[in-house]
């Protein structure tokens, strides 16, 4: 049977080669990974646009509250509402409803001066 020697140098230097690509797997793992540093700035991130979606719902609600309070207590605020929505009219008023401007459009290549070609 033989005996195998190593020389000390040599197992050194494969246990800090081991170690160093051991410690290069778990920094790459940490950062990359499904629970690493990239994924955790992700997850920031989205937490932040929830947060700012859920308070812009927030503030939408309270106008909407105030609203339905406005609505249900004040008579004004429902003439106004008749007015603007359904375009309601007390008996002696007129109403004039002009047309609505439409959008200015540029000039299509069907509709351009040029002239068509001759055959």
């Amino acid at each position: 049977m033989k005996v195998l020697r190593f020389e000390k140098a040599t197992l050194y230097r494969n246990g800090i080669l081991a170690l160093l690509l051991a410690s290069i797997a778990l920094i790459v793992h940490n950062i990359f990974g499904q629970n690493g540093f990239l994924a955790l700035r992700r997850q920031q991130k989205q937490l932040h646009t929830l947060q700012h979606q859920i308070q812009q719902l927030n503030e939408e609600n309270e106008q909407l509250e105030k609203q339905i309070q406005a609505l249900k207590s004040d008579p004004a605020a429902v003439e106004r509402l008749a007015r603007e929505q359904m375009h309601l009219v007390k008996p002696s008023e007129k109403v004039y409803m002009l047309p609505e401007k439409a959008p200015a459009t540029p000039p299509t290549a069907s509709t351009t001066s040029d002239p068509q070609p001759q055959q």
